[in-house]
């Protein structure tokens, strides 16, 4: 999906679950980590996160567009646009949209260590000297065993 496309969508989901029009900027944001979108207060900006549009398809991005421009449309009529606002949770429920998003499943490096007196294994994100280091158990000595890939 591009900008544009992106921006019809937007105008498209305000006009068809809220009757009011989107009069300003949807854009994608790739740094965007853990959220689905964010809506920019002082500019009216609508920033969505591409990602969620690859690992959960279209029908629950526009889950995500209709909850961030719930905090549009209540932000600019004056009303409470915050999560923890009735009126922003009203709103919410009408439009069918979600609270939260859920997370995009990742994969990370991870590294496995052993304990070489209890055998006790320890997984880090970051190696490290096994010589400067001791099993937190039992004081015995470390040995590195390999690199790991993990889903989180």
């Amino acid at each position: 999906m591009t900008e544009q496309e992106l921006q019809r969508h937007m105008e498209s989901v305000s006009l068809q679950f809220f009757q009011k029009r989107f009069r300003h900027q949807a854009r994608f944001n790739s740094r965007l980590r853990t959220t689905g979108g964010r809506y920019l207060l002082k500019s009216h900006v609508i920033e969505m996160n591409p990602r969620y549009l690859e690992n959960f398809g279209l029908e629950y991005f526009i889950g995500i567009m209709k909850h961030e421009l719930c905090h549009y449309h209540l932000h600019l009529a004056g009303k409470g646009y915050q999560h923890r606002d009735a009126d922003f949770r009203e709103l919410l429920a009408k439009v069918d949209a979600p609270r939260f998003c859920q997370a995009i499943p990742t994969t990370q490096k991870m590294h496995r260590y052993v304990c070489l007196s209890c055998q006790t294994e320890f997984l880090r994100k970051r190696r490290f000297d096994v010589k400067k280091y001791r099993c937190g158990r039992c004081n015995g000595r470390l040995a590195y065993m390999e690199e790991k890939i993990v889903n989180g």
